[in-house]
């Protein structure tokens, strides 16, 4: 938990109680669901909670914002971000069942109300958004066929409303048919443990 306070100080009494109940839920729940590798539970909140959050270093969102996160599994990066913005809306959308199940769980135990979680494809979804994120759940050409209008026209945010993505490694092959401006940001230039040096949040516009 030290880890989020070291890069997150200012967060709310309420927000690092919530921070501070994730790994127990998360221990809980993946004994009876895995949602999250066994090898990572011992370094929980910096492979996952911390990671989810590289993406609020690139784009604090907004009040009355709404974001969609695809392929969230067991809930990242979309409920660590929740709980870091409490005033925007998070749509948590999975193809298996039983880790939307997970979500919902863990949302309710944290009181979390900006959150919804949905058991569908991403091409189900309805709406538009103002960013969609996401972790590593495919490559980005196939990511940009699911999202195809659903982001929002206007922007509020100093990004152009589109695509916040945590990846690792060389993505100059992947990211070479994506026409659409991008950017990459890297995490060991924001965050000092060694887990990042290969990770990056990729910011592709939409608008």
């Amino acid at each position: 938990m030290e880890i989020i306070l070291k890069y997150f100080p200012d967060l709310s009494p309420e927000q690092t109680k919530q921070f501070e109940q994730l790994e127990a839920l998360y221990t809980f729940w993946n004994t009876q669901i895995n949602v999250i590798s066994r090898k990572d539970t011992e370094n929980f909140y910096i492979h996952h909670a911390l990671h989810s959050l590289g993406i609020a270093k690139v784009c604090s969102f907004v009040p009355g914002s709404s974001i969609l996160d695809i392929g969230t599994g067991g809930g990242f990066p979309g409920i660590p971000l929740a709980i870091l913005f409490p005033e925007t809306s998070f749509v948590l959308v999975d193809s298996i069942g039983k880790k939307i199940k997970v979500v919902k769980e863990i949302a309710n135990a944290l009181g979390l109300k900006n959150v919804e979680a949905h058991h569908c494809r991403a091409e189900e979804i309805k709406g538009e958004f103002d960013f969609i994120v996401s972790r590593a759940v495919t490559q980005m050409p196939i990511f940009l066929k699911w999202v195809q209008g659903k982001v929002k026209k206007k922007s509020a945010h100093d990004l152009v409303n589109g695509i916040l993505y945590l990846k690792g490694g060389d993505l100059s092959e992947e990211m070479k048919p994506v026409k659409h401006l991008h950017r990459e940001f890297l995490l060991s230039d924001i965050f000092d443990e060694p887990f990042f040096e290969t990770k990056k949040v990729i910011y592709v516009k939409l608008r």
